[in-house]
């Protein structure tokens, strides 16, 4: 009202009028403006007085105010009209009015209220309707905060700003892998403790806590595995995800189940990862039941290899059960050899480390043990993963991030995590969400749950998202850049390789498809070709069915949702019985 009336109507009478209406805005204004009218003819001269010296006053109001609103930054505000709440910032507007005039919404006041004003001009004395406009345009002339668009925004040296981040260390993401009872956690959670990343406090009550459980060995696998129920089990159901440093890489570490109940979240783990280490049980029996048919030392060999893995570390764990003999060492190694390279593995990407993870021999350390050392003179593990050459980064592609999860945090907008495969992302930068075909605005990015303005390729990242509803957005969806937005489809043609077939695959076979996070079901449409494994050469072109192992191309058919193309990478098919990788 005072930003109306200006300094025309003394406060009293404003107060008097608004507790009269009950606090409604616009029957208050109506009642003084009525008020006023009565009066005017009364007090003319003595206006003409009065004003002179409200103007006057009102002008240096006005200049300390706009003073004020220099210093003190304008915030997303809510004001109450009569009829409407209008939120957000305050952007000045032009409103047409029926004579053909302009009129411009004073500060606070929604466009209902600003018609309501322009609409009684003859109740307003002329010098009272020059002070609102002179108060209209000085409030104008105000500077008023509006988001910066993407193309403003500061461009930065991401390969320099990596390194500084980084400390000249190279960003490489490893995952653990091997067979059920190997040990992987218990390994990765002493290295873990032997690094310092555990500190014996955590460690201590991991040690008792476990111990009341009846497993007590289980006390450094609880480093990684978290949950009650991973915990109880005994068995790692989930990918656990942390971080630890080397002399020269900078390590994101995820520890990925080892049962063949929870292969997809081995996938989702794998998917991510630019080296691994295969973990085998070296005590008699264990190793074998591990390789051999039905074990997943064989499948996660073959999976890592099929999503890109080159560079491998076979961790031969538990060889203390077996007095670090040479003899056990070799035999585990040249079976593994033959496979791995059948797999697709060269010889000199592959690393062997004997290691005891319950004992933390050879973990960060060489071994002290004199059965060790008098016949292995290599790394240790750390040592191992120290000289792993980490991938080219796609820096300069277009933004790519796979959502691996989706919750809802505190405050407004809610939040994805997962691994960004290509470009970088500042905050406030604008993103499309595909195949749901949805924008929104990152508000913030948090990299190992610390707050960070930007994220690169490489990097496993938390985005908090606003301008979008949370149901619209699933796991396996992909956030792109805009204006480089990718492509999605239903149907695609694959190049698979086959193995452990039990079940002839014929045209219209049920399959599921697996990448990263998306698990899809989906049908084989047609057998296109038999090739040849070693040449690719076409050996056989519309075979009816196939039930032998090798290379075929298929025409898949999606039976739900559309998928992003680039999922269509490195994508894993799995059957019952049958699993079925595409390597082109």
């Amino acid at each position: 009202m005072r930003e109306v009336l200006a300094e025309s109507v003394p406060e009293q009478t404003m107060v008097q009028a608004v507790l009269d209406s009950k606090f409604d805005v616009q029957k208050a204004l109506d009642l003084v403006l009525s008020q006023g009218s009565k009066q005017h003819v009364k007090t003319k001269n003595e206006d003409a007085v009065i004003v002179g010296k409200k103007t006057k006053g009102k002008t240096r109001d006005s200049q300390s105010a706009r003073m004020e609103s220099e210093i003190v930054p304008k915030i997303t505000k809510m004001t109450v009209s009569g009829k409407k709440q209008s939120m957000g910032f305050e952007v000045p507007c032009v409103i047409a009015e029926e004579n053909g005039h302009a009129n411009t919404p004073q500060k606070g006041l929604s466009a209902e209220d600003a018609s309501v004003t322009s609409g009684v001009p003859e109740a307003v004395s002329k010098s009272t309707l020059s002070q609102v406009m002179q108060v209209s345009e000085e409030q104008n002339t105000v500077p008023t905060p509006v988001r910066k668009s993407g193309k403003t925004k500061p461009q930065i040296d991401v390969k320099a700003e990596l390194e500084k981040r980084q400390g000249g260390k190279q960003l490489l993401n490893l995952v653990v892998i091997g067979h059920v009872d190997a040990g992987k956690s218990t390994l990765m959670g002493h290295l873990l403790y032997l690094l310092g990343n555990v500190n014996k406090r955590t460690m201590h009550k991991y040690e008792q806590e476990s111990k009341k459980a009846g497993k007590a060995s289980f006390a450094y696998a609880w480093v990684l595995d978290e949950t009650g129920e991973e915990r109880e089990r005994g068995v790692t159901m989930d990918v656990g995800m942390t971080k630890f440093e080397t002399k020269t890489k900078a390590i994101t570490l995820m520890d990925a189940p080892g049962h063949k109940d929870f292969i997809p979240n081995m996938i989702t783990g794998a998917a991510q990862a630019d080296v691994a280490i295969l973990v085998v049980d070296a005590s008699r029996g264990e190793f074998e039941a591990g390789f051999e048919t039905g074990g997943q030392t064989r499948e996660h060999g073959l999976l890592v290899r099929s999503l890109g893995v080159t560079q491998l570390a076979v961790a031969v764990n538990k060889m203390d059960q077996v007095n670090w003999q040479q003899e056990r060492f070799q035999e585990i190694t040249s079976k593994l050899g033959q496979f791995l390279k059948q797999a697709g593995f060269k010889e000199s990407d592959v690393a062997y480390i004997p290691t005891s993870g319950l004992g933390g021999e050879n973990l960060v350390t060489r071994g002290q043990i004199s059965d060790l050392t008098h016949w292995y003179k290599g790394k240790c593990l750390l040592e191992q993963i120290d000289s792993f050459k980490p991938p080219q980064r796609s820096m300069d592609k277009p933004f790519r991030l796979c959502v691996a999860d989706v919750f809802k945090d505190q405050g407004s907008g809610f939040c994805v995590t997962g691994k960004i495969e290509a470009g970088y992302i500042q905050v406030g930068e604008r993103l499309l969400a595909m195949p749901p075909n949805e924008t929104c605005t990152a508000k913030g990015i948090t990299l190992h749950d610390e707050p960070v303005d930007w994220a690169a390729a490489g990097d496993h990242v938390t985005l908090t998202l606003t301008g979008m509803d949370i149901i619209k957005i699933n796991v396996g969806c992909v956030y792109c850049d805009p204006k480089e937005p990718i492509k999605v489809c239903t149907r695609f043609r694959a190049r698979v390789l086959i193995f452990n077939i039990e079940v002839p695959i014929t045209k219209g076979f049920p399959v599921l498809l697996h990448y990263q996070t998306v698990s899809e079901p989906a049908t084989i449409r047609r057998l296109l070709s038999v090739l040849h494994k070693s040449t690719g050469e076409v050996t056989k072109s519309r075979p009816k069915l196939k039930n032998d192992s090798g290379v075929r191309t298929f025409t898949v058919q999606l039976k739900c949702s559309q998928m992003p193309k680039l999922l269509f990478k490195n994508p894993v098919t799995s059957v019952e019985g049958t699993s079925a990788i595409n390597w082109g």
